[in-house]
């Protein structure tokens, strides 16, 4: 029976036939996907399933595809109130920054020539003596993100028989992704000394956990999460008095990557700024490059020069450096901060302008936005809270304004409003509570307002 069943398959040139022309993905990849969709319903109908008309099958199919083509990196509005998102990309870039990138991806660039001799030059000269003067050190370079830096580190500093890294219990971190710090550490071949309890640590718990065997000390900060109540730990002086106390080396993974006071921008907690790690005297700091940073992913290192000198040598350090595109645009977000910090004035980019916006302006821009919708029975002006995110700053807060969809429900539910703004061009994402879709305006530039609303428009008819 199951075989009478293949008379029903249709063939692949008439499903495409069907189909007809589409947008994305590519005709190859198109071609693919449908033999994979024949493949397994001739799989289906042998196993006794019943037959799906032709029609059915076809649409089934396109929105297989469909799906698949929405996968594809693409911009979209960030209307959830976290900054630094994750799942959309981290910290937006600066406009000046990516006009820069698009020059030097375009054509030829001088990435490892000296235009002053002609002869080849060194990748990234530029960027990392500006990084250095930004960061307050005596030398600084990046690798291609700061997991990597901290594997580059420790692969350097930590091998042979003094291997042992010591790190407080309270430190051993998840950041994200099912991936854990000691986890990263351990697949650059050091040994991990844990000390300390999860709540307690203390300088002691350091000196007693030192040998023979001791490569160096780290430090991570918790940038993600925060422990209250009774607990203790010591402070970056007190470890680095005891790191020279021995002759070790101490590392801090500073993680989210500050360059200015963030409560002196908004609201905020005071996140610790490399300068201001490398002003106890840590030999060395990695942060990440598209957190607060604002700048594309990637790990930057700061700290003593000879140290900095010694993992650029590493053979290892060649696998993780970085293109001309990650340099061109670190480069460009380093001079915004040493321009902005010489005549006084706040960084101008993205991620700074979100953590500044006045809440006043934003009621403005959603009071457009909402006139320009036709002045929509389902939409109106509310109150939001902005998050920094990113695995940074977990307690602060900034209050916000959000433009509030409760669609009527002849019109539409919300899980299907949602997915009809994340059908469009561009998508637009949100976040629901207590049943009302809400788009942050503080994550939403506003060259973007005349097409949020295009967008809720046609979201909602």
């Amino acid at each position: 029976m199951s075989t009478q069943n293949l008379r029903h398959l249709p063939s692949v040139e008439k499903v495409l036939t069907a189909l007809g022309e589409l947008d994305s993905p590519p005709r190859p990849t198109v071609v693919a996907l449908v033999r994979d969709h024949v493949e397994n319903m001739r799989e289906e109908l042998l196993a006794g399933a019943a037959p799906l008309p032709f029609g059915q099958a076809v649409e089934r199919i396109r929105e297989t595809i469909l799906a698949f083509a929405r996968q594809r990196i693409q911009p979209v509005i960030n209307g959830t109130g976290i900054m630094i998102h994750t799942n959309l990309g981290r910290s937006p870039i600066q406009k000046g920054v990516m006009d820069a990138v698009s020059a030097v991806a375009g054509g030829y660039s001088n990435l490892e020539l000296d235009l002053n001799t002609g002869e080849r030059g060194s990748r990234g000269a530029f960027l990392e003596r500006n990084l250095a003067t930004l960061c307050k050190a005596e030398a600084a370079t990046v690798v291609n993100n700061c997991a990597s830096a901290l594997v580059l580190i420790l692969r350097e500093l930590a091998n042979g028989e003094r291997n042992e890294v010591i790190i407080g219990r309270n430190q051993l971190v998840e950041i994200g992704g099912g991936f854990r710090v000691p986890e990263i550490m351990e697949t650059s071949g050091a040994r991990l000394r844990e000390v300390g309890a999860t709540n307690k640590v203390s300088v002691d718990d350091y000196r007693n956990a030192i040998s023979e065997k001791t490569a160096m000390i780290l430090r991570v900060h918790r940038s993600n999460f925060y422990m209250e109540g009774f607990v203790e730990e010591p402070t970056t002086a007190e470890l680095v008095a005891l790191a020279r106390e021995f002759g070790l080396p101490i590392v801090e993974d500073l993680g989210s990557g500050a360059m200015v006071a963030t409560d002196q921008l908004a609201p905020l907690d005071h996140e610790p700024t490399t300068a201001e790690v490398l002003a106890d005297d840590v030999d060395l700091v990695c942060v990440s490059g598209d957190k607060l940073f604002g700048g594309p992913q990637a790990g930057i290192i700061a700290g003593k020069r000879e140290l900095i000198a010694t993992l650029k040598k590493n053979p290892f350090f060649r696998a993780l450096r970085c293109d001309k595109m990650v340099l061109t645009a670190l480069q460009e977000s380093a001079c915004a901060y040493l321009d902005a910090s010489h005549s006084g004035a706040t960084p101008d980019l993205p991620l700074i302008a979100m953590l500044t916006a006045d809440r006043y302006l934003l009621k403005e821009r959603a009071a457009k936005i909402i006139e320009a919708t036709g002045n929509h029975p389902s939409i109106r002006c509310g109150d939001g809270t902005a998050r920094c995110g990113g695995g940074t700053m977990p307690k602060s807060e900034i209050p916000s304004v959000t433009i509030d969809i409760a669609p009527m429900a002849e019109q539409s539910s919300l899980p299907q409003l949602m997915k009809k703004l994340r059908d469009g061009t561009p998508p637009v994402i949100g976040y629901v509570t207590e049943n009302v879709l809400k788009l942050d305006l503080r994550t939403i530039p506003t060259e973007l307002d005349s097409v949020l609303s295009d967008a809720l428009k046609d979201a909602l008819n």
